[in-house]
């Protein structure tokens, strides 16, 4: 493992200063995935109402694409609307709506200059038809980017998508065309909405919420995660790049050991397998 950041030292170097200093490191996440958090907290605290920090949301999703395009990440997933959402106020969700056609249009164009490729996840029959329009629009305007896959979780929820990917399984089934005995992870993934995407190695949530929230429950099974206090609106390149260099320090092990434990002698079987040898060593009281 390469030499761990010191993060606290990190934090007091300039912007530019942490992207040098994480990019140079190495081992960065092929896929970072957002629980964008904290709008509606963040236009509370001005007396705005919460449309506003909608709004002003946007600017922070420029700001992590862009660091993500810096940093050299494959993926970066923005959980944009949920299932859950469809449950809010009904002139919020249509405002939500309007500002997603709003910033695929507004955005477009600086999405292709840094070469991005847009995708987008989710039960998208569920959109209102002029957002799956505008969606569909953007996305196949960026179909030929090769840089940075900007992954848009739109009317997205973990549980609906597993169901799915079960129903599909089922369909095989019941058409003779899959033995149920021969199902194995890679062809419950194949009906994933996210299906053809590289598992997140690091979930961030903003607002200090730590919580899922039906996201990417099959796919973060492994993934790294990270709670930061900041909402949304607030975060910028920085807390991300920051982000990054606490992934770096951190070691993945996939249930194996750590690696200083590698190299232990094996435990004695019949001594291992002993009670009242533990009682003894542990001290434990009756």
């Amino acid at each position: 493992m390469a030499q761990a950041h010191d993060l606290a030292a990190l934090g007091g170097l300039s912007e530019d200063e942490i992207f040098a200093a994480v990019v140079a490191r190495g081992d960065l996440p092929r896929h970072v995935a957002v629980i964008m958090d904290g709008n509606g907290r963040w236009a509370r605290k001005r007396r705005l109402p919460r449309v506003a920090g909608h709004r002003a949301g946007r600017h922070a999703v420029r700001r992590s694409v862009e660091a993500s395009g810096r940093l050299g990440l494959e993926v970066l997933t923005l959980y944009t609307f949920s299932q859950e959402n469809f449950n809010r106020p009904a002139a919020e969700v249509k405002a939500l709506w309007h500002f997603l056609q709003e910033s695929l249009v507004a955005e477009q164009d600086e999405l292709h200059r840094r070469g991005v490729r847009l995708v987008a996840t989710g039960d998208l029959d569920r959109l209102p038809g002029p957002a799956q329009e505008a969606l569909q629009r953007t996305v196949d305007a960026l179909a030929g980017n090769t840089g940075l896959v900007l992954n848009l979780a739109v009317a997205y929820g973990g549980r609906q998508e597993i169901v799915a990917a079960a129903r599909a399984l089922a369909r095989r089934v019941a058409a003779g065309g899959l033995d149920p005995e021969t199902i194995g992870e890679e062809d419950f993934a194949r009906g994933l909405w996210t299906a053809g995407l590289p598992d997140p190695d690091l979930v961030i949530r903003t607002s200090g919420e730590a919580r899922l929230s039906n996201f990417l429950l099959w796919q973060a099974a492994y993934a790294e995660l990270l709670i930061t206090p900041v909402l949304w609106p607030d975060f910028g390149a920085r807390d991300l790049a920051l982000a990054v260099a606490d992934f770096q320090n951190r070691e993945r092990r996939f249930g194996a050991l750590p690696a200083d434990e590698q190299d232990l002698p094996p435990a004695d079987p019949a001594g291992a397998l002993d009670p009242s040898r533990w009682k003894r060593l542990l001290q434990v009281r009756r």
